[in-house]
This record gives C-alpha cells, structure tokens and sequence, in this order.
C-alpha cells in the first residue's frame, strides 16, 4: 500500500535528530506518564517507536484516502445553507478517517485524550497531510488552534474545550475582518460584558476566516470602548452550540477549495474571555500566529514535495525527439533544483519546530516548578531562535513551494495547464502560502531585526564551527565564503543608519541569510546522512549564486537611486 511516511526518509532521519532526546525528556517530564497510561513511552527509543507507528498511520490515510479525494474536493467543494456550512462529500470522508484513527490532537497532554506529542512529529503529519491535499490540512491543522487554548485558558476552559478537539471536533482562528487584514490593530468586532448573565457578547462582522463554520473559535475582539489600537482588544472562545454566529458567505477561491474561508456575522454571540483583557493582539495572537505560520510552513513543504513527485514523474514518462525529457539538461536541472529546494525547505522546518519545541515545553515546565538557572538561559536562546526563523522559514518555504509548483506545470508543457493533472491544483493551492498568516514582506519586517542584531550571524557561525566530513569540505568553504559576503552585506547596509535604506535591502539581506542557514542545513544532514549529499551540492551552489546576485545589487547600489522606485 502507498504510505506517505514511509516513501520518504526525512521523517526518520528528523525524528533521529541530536536534539531530539532533549525535546522528549522535557515533553514527557523525564516520563513521568509511564505509571498512569499504558501507551506514554517508557525511554526515548520507546516515544520515537509511537511517534513512527502513528505517523505511519497519517502516511496510509494521506496516500490512500486524502489524496485519492483531493480532486473531487477541489471540484465539489464546500457550500453554505441557512447559515451554516456543508463540506464536500470527500472532506467528511477525510475528517472522519482522521477522527477515527484517533489523530486529532496529538500534540495535546494524555488527560485531555490527546497524544503528548512534540510539534516535530506533529509538523511531520502536518507536511503529509499537506502533500495529499493542501485543503484539508487547513482543517486537520486547525487543531493548533488548541495549543493556544491550553497554554492561556484556564483549567476549566482546558477541561471543557480540549478533550473535544481530541474527540474530533474542529476550531478557528476569528481574526481579520473587512478593513482589518494584516492590521489587525483596527479589529472593531465588539465584546460586551453583560453583569446580568455574567458573560461576554459579541457582535460584528470576522472575514476571510478559515474553517469559519468551526465547532470552538477563538474570537479577537474589542473589549475596551472608546480604544482604537491593539491594547483594547482580548481573546475570546466561542462554542457554536452556543449560536449567534452565521456564515454569511463562502468566499470563491483560486486554491485550497476544500477549506471553506467564511465570512461571519455575530450576533449577540455569547463568549468567554480567553487568559486577560487587553492581551489579545499583543500576546495571544502573537502566540497563535507563530504557531499558524509554522503550519503554513508545514503546508508549504507538503506542496512542494507533491509537486517534486509529479515533476520528476513525468519528466521521466514523457518521451520528445526519441527520449524521456528528464535526458535534457535544461528538465533534469529543474527537477534537481525542485527537489534540493524541497529538502531545504523541509530542513528549515524542522529546524524550527525544534526550536519551538523545546522553549515550548519549557515555558510549561515554568507553570509546574521553577526553572533552574540553565534552563532559563536555555529557555531563552530557543525562544529566540524560534523567533528568528519563523518569520524567515515561513518567508523562503512559500516561495519555494510556488516556484516548486510553477516548475512542476512547466515540465509537463501544455498539459500541465490543464486540470488532467495534480500540478494545475497543487500550483492554486500554493499561491496562498505567502500570503495568510502575513505575507512574505511581513515575514521580512519581522526577521530583519535578527539581521540586524546579528542572531543569523551568530548561529551561521555556530554552524560553521562544527565537524564535517572531509569529503564536505567544499561545501562548507562555499558557505563560508557565502557567510562572509553576507556579513559584508550586514555591516554596509546597517553602517548608513537610515531606515528608509535598511528596510528597502531589507529582502535581499534576510534571503542571504537563508539561503547560507539552509545550506548549512542540508550540509549537516549530508554529515549524518548521504542521501543528503545530491541536494546539498544542488542547493548551495544555487545559494552561492543567489548570494552573489545579491551581492552585486547591493554593492553597486547608489541610493539615490531610492527616489526612482517612489
């Protein structure tokens, strides 16, 4: 049977990684759960056994039930009657697969029915579930939506809410609305406390908001009267059993059309405060959206991966002037260049899901004990690290995922153009990824701040000072020699002292950092693994020739010339 798992051996290999030890000592609390449930694992080679046999049930559902599904999904898709929303038939084919496998909410603690999970092998299903249909995962992803709950609700709120979403039920995030988008200081959604009923109502209009119709939401809304910016909003939960909201419309997309992106009327919604007023947009959703971008990156490698398979397929079974067209250097190089792409993709990924696993599962550590010395600082120095690539990983996965996508039609000609073929709906379907959840120039507003105070440096050099094997010696003087012109970069930009300037190189500066840091990825899993090898000669030879454009551009850059892009 196809397995989405296990045709890939990143999975493995990630799961394998150093610091993963770590990251499941702290999340199963030295595995204190041994003695309450029969399935919490006993050491580390027992969690990695769970987390692989689960992961390859995800691999069979996606291989053998999402995928075959994806197509009618993205013909039929869903519909909106009387307010509430129907999925297509193959979308509740899927959700109760997953349900009935028990695969929602795994990365929620046992006592709440989820699985105790890490994010890597969380971010892992989620990449599978992107590859088979990128739509559906806007729904099974959904489910982070309870890391936010469990991390500021309260202990009611967890009990009443989270053994749902482990059961099965569905969440959302409310967030944008008609002139609120990415400034989401100007929500208006108004929350009222009624003393009367001792509870919150919410009334107003939400837009553009994934799985809308969703069984629990999380509601940013304005809870202080007479404030206009992002200190008078909070966090709310509402509970569709409760009523007062309706989906007014479902609105007609390019892509991911099995997931219905509503438009919301509330109407004297009754809802409960989520954590304190006024921490809404400043903590929470902050909170909530970095896990949501991790998401989308997740989505983003699923995506790009398909669209390496249905590439490298064709080019191989496409015949042109006597021979398969993978023979002509002009396809092989681009089905090279997608999959050492892919893989980059995919290294920075989990690279940050490491990171955020371990502050993670430390910052809820804090709540039980207090923390010890070394593990503030270690607190501190992934929370950083997860900050810095989040918004870089979610920026450069994206984008890959669409040129991933582009290349993929352009390999299969004219047929690739219609919808015969996986490659026409895996190109809509990634058009999306670098813009929700803040679009890649918000990405690069939020990581230029790591350019410029030398956190990409840093850990660039970090990287630098570790063993290779001798064989990899060229590789890593090519990235030694692109870290320098990248430092050179930094210190010619930054020296001006002028915003206007800094924040206009502000793209090619965080580029150059990723396009060193991926290769440095891949160069390390070379060094534990030589299926690693291809796509880290690809990819750094591609980054040094990106580094070196960006290079040229900004050296020979007068700016002056400023004014002529006013």
């Amino acid at each position: 049977m196809a397995n989405y798992f296990t045709d890939t051996l990143h999975y493995r290999h990630y799961l394998q990684h150093p610091l993963m030890q770590r990251i499941v000592e702290l999340k199963e609390r030295n595995y204190a759960d041994r003695d309450t449930y029969d399935y919490a694992p006993l050491d580390f080679g027992d969690a990695v056994d769970s987390y692989e046999k689960v992961l390859e049930i995800v691999g069979e559902i996606c291989a053998e039930t999402i995928a075959p599904n994806a197509e009618s999904v993205d013909q039929e898709g869903p519909a909106v009657h009387d307010g509430r929303v129907t999925y297509a038939s193959g979308t509740r084919v899927n959700l109760e697969t997953v349900r009935k496998a028990g695969l929602m909410g795994i990365a929620l603690p046992r006592r709440f029915g989820g699985l105790n999970f890490p994010i890597v092998p969380y971010i892992m299903a989620a990449d599978m579930v992107s590859r088979a249909d990128a739509g559906f995962e806007n729904l099974w992803g959904l489910q982070d939506c309870a890391e936010t709950l469990y991390e500021f609700g309260n202990d009611d709120q967890r009990q009443r809410y989270l053994p749902r979403v482990c059961a099965g039920e569905t969440m959302s995030m409310d967030l944008t609305e008609p002139d609120a988008g990415s400034d989401l200081q100007s929500v208006m959604l108004k929350a009222t406390f009624s003393e009367q009923d001792s509870c919150w109502y919410l009334n107003g209009v939400k837009r553009f908001i994934t799985n809308g119709d969703s069984d629990i939401h999380l509601v940013l809304a304005r809870s202080e009267e007479g404030t206009r910016d992002g200190r008078g909003l909070s966090m709310f939960i509402y509970d569709k059993r409760n009523g007062g909201v309706n989906v007014r419309r479902i609105e007609n997309k390019m892509g991911i059309k099995g997931s219905p992106t509503c438009e919301l009327v509330f109407r004297n919604a009754r809802a409960e405060l989520c954590g304190e007023r006024r921490l809404g947009l400043i903590k929470y959703v902050m909170a909530l959206m970095n896990g949501a971008r991790l998401g989308i990156m997740a989505q983003a490698v699923g995506l790009s991966e398909a669209a390496c398979w249905e590439g490298y397929a064709y080019a191989r079974e496409r015949k042109q002037f006597g021979k398969a067209i993978i023979e002509f250097p002009a396809v092989y190089e681009m089905v090279a260049l997608m999959r050492a792409k892919a893989d980059a993709s995919r290294a920075i990924l989990y690279e940050t899901a490491r990171f955020v696993d371990v502050y993670k599962a430390l910052e809820d550590i804090s709540k039980e004990r207090k923390l010890t010395p070394e593990e503030r600082l270690e607190l501190k120095k992934y929370n950083k690290l997860a900050d810095a690539y989040t918004p870089m990983g979610k920026g450069m996965t994206t984008e890959f995922a669409n040129q991933n996508t582009y290349d993929a039609i352009q390999i299969h000609g004219g047929s690739g153009f219609m919808k015969d073929y996986a490659c026409e709906r895996l190109y809509r379907d990634a058009r999306i990824t670098n813009i929700y959840e803040g679009t890649t120039q918000l990405q690069v507003v939020a990581a230029i701040r790591h350019v410029t105070t030398g956190t990409y440096l840093n850990q660039l050099r970090a990287y630098e000072t570790l063993e290779y094997k001798p064989e990899l010696d060229a590789l890593k003087q090519k990235l030694t020699g692109m870290t320098g012109k990248y430092e050179k970069l930094v210190s010619l930009v930054t020296e001006t002292k002028e915003s206007e300037y800094i924040d206009f190189q502000a793209r090619r500066l965080v580029e150059a950092a990723a396009h060193c840091i991926m290769g440095y990825l891949l160069l390390l899993d070379a060094n534990r693994e030589d299926a690693f090898r291809r796509s880290a000669e690809v990819y750094v030879r591609y980054g040094e020739a990106e580094v070196e454009k960006i290079y040229a551009y900004i050296t020979r850059f007068d700016r002056e010339d400023l004014a002529h892009y006013k």
